[in-house]
Parts: C-alpha cells; structure tokens; sequence
C-alpha cells in the first residue's frame, strides 16, 4: 500500500505541535489588519495580542491562498513518493478549496503515479480539526489513501458546530447579519446561535438572551443530537474565553459524564470574522 500524507490549512485552528502528534502537515493561512500594510501569519502575533487589537478596533481581514501556495506544500511530499489527502476549510466560507484543487489537478499531471484527494471538509475552526482527528486517526489504524477519504466523506455532515458570538459587530462586518440587527442585538443582549450547515455555510438558527442563557443553549446541542452523548470526542474552541469555554466543557459532563477532549484557541482566519468572545462546540451528531 502506497504511503501518504494527511495535510490540512489553518483555519482548523489546531495547534501545529498537536497536529504534528495527529501525523498531519498544516498549510498557513494568512490574516491582515486595515491599519497595517502587510499580512501575518498565527506565527507572527499572540492570540491575546491578535483579539486585543480587534477589541481596539483594529478590523482584521483574510484572503484565501492562491493554487501555487498549495503546489508548493504539496509537491515535496510527491517527490518524496506519497501521495496526498488535503482536508480542506469548507467551500461555503473560502475559495480556499478550489485553490486546493486546482493546484493536486496541476500536479498530477506532472507526477501521474501520484494521487491528490481533495476533501472539502464543509467544516470550520476545530469542527474542521475533528474531521482531520478523526480521519487520521484512521490512517494510523491503516486504512489506504481511498478508504481514508472515503471515511471523510461519510462523515464529515455528521460534524456538528454550535457557536455563539458575544458581540454581533463582527457578523455584521462579514454581512452575516444587518447593522440594525446588530444595533438591537448589543441593546437587549441577543446572543446569536449559529450552526453550519450542510453547505458549509455559517446559519444563524436562534438567539439567546445574555451570555449564560447562550452557552447552556450551546451546551444543550450536544445533548439533544450527539450521537453517543455519554462517550464521544468533544472540541470546543473559544475567541481569548477560555473560562467560557471551560464553562460549556462543564456543563456537558455535568449533564453526560463526557469529557471535552480538546480546548483550543479561535485562530485570527476565523476570529477576524467572528470575533473576540465566541464559543464554538464540535462532535459528531446523528446529523447537523
């Protein structure tokens, strides 16, 4: 069986040490600030800094990388004989995939011994991180390049994202709501829930009313559709609100005895759209 590499972006917001323990490789997205002239990597600012700088007003904004950037993380890997499966950040949100794309149709026809699979993760933030746990975990056990793909696909619109954001300034900036939602939001405390849908895109679905009330809300989702509620693999990640998301973690086990595997931070291509203050829950639910 031919060997290969699971290689992800960014936007899964999972540090590169932990992926690195997953086997996986991890292609930078990049972020800017309108009151800089230069675009930086997670590398280059601490996430206090990154959110502190929103809080500030600084307005923070990303790009998708273009197909080269993807020839070049994925070419190294061909020459060294193994083929590739990207997990990419969902289409519904970047035309990063695409690039992705573009870029394995490019380069196997200049390596036509080797194979590229794209997955369209349809995920987000560590929602995305799940599916790229998950399906490693499924390379390790020794499933071939096309069963692992396969695994992917089958399961990735059974990743479930729930997310609540603390200020509707940043949905607003990104169009995902209007300036007087926004405006009546702050005034009467509206807290958005949002989940992802199976396009992968961003749906606001209810509204809770003070922050408490929105993270049980969030909370509760695990609940009502996990799949396995006592004993399944819990991410939640978390915009500079690590008690917050500690809070969710607990609620869970309190209701389920299940435990949060994993706490991360909201990366800067994510936060820039989301903002400081969101919390986001992911595991594997009978459906989205």
């Amino acid at each position: 069986m031919k060997d290969f590499v699971i290689i992800t972006d960014s936007g899964c917001d999972i540090k590169p040490a932990v992926l690195a323990e997953w086997g996986v490789e991890c292609i930078e997205l990049s972020f800017r600030f309108d009151s800089d002239d230069r675009d930086y990597y997670n590398r280059d600012m601490s996430i206090t800094d990154f959110y502190n700088r929103m809080r500030g007003g600084d307005v923070a904004k990303t790009a998708a990388i273009n197909p080269d950037r993807f020839a070049a993380a994925f070419e190294p890997f061909l020459q060294q004989g193994k083929d590739v499966l990207h997990m990419s950040f969902s289409s519904g949100l970047s035309v990063t995939c695409n690039s992705a794309r573009l870029a394995a149709g490019e380069l196997m026809e200049k390596y036509p011994d080797r194979k590229i699979m794209v997955v369209d993760t349809l995920a987000a933030s560590a929602g995305q991180g799940l599916l790229v746990y998950l399906t490693a975990m499924q390379k390790k056990a020794g499933l071939s390049l096309e069963e692992t793909a396969e695994y992917a696909e089958q399961i990735k619109l059974q990743i479930c994202h729930w997310v609540t954001v603390d200020d509707l300034v940043y949905l607003k900036r990104g169009g995902r709501v209007s300036s007087t939602v926004a405006l009546v939001g702050k005034a009467l405390g509206i807290k958005p829930i949002i989940h992802v849908d199976n396009d992968g895109k961003l749906i606001s679905v209810s509204k809770g009313r003070g922050r408490k009330n929105s993270l049980a809300t969030v909370a509760g989702k695990y609940m009502e559709t996990a799949v396995n509620p006592a004993d399944s693999t819990i991410f939640i990640s978390h915009g500079d609100c690590q008690e917050d998301a500690e809070k969710v973690a607990e609620l869970i086990e309190e209701a389920t005895g299940a435990k949060t595997m994993l706490i991360t931070d909201i990366g800067p291509v994510i936060g820039a759209h989301s903002g400081p203050g969101t919390i986001a829950l992911f595991f594997v639910g009978k459906e989205r």
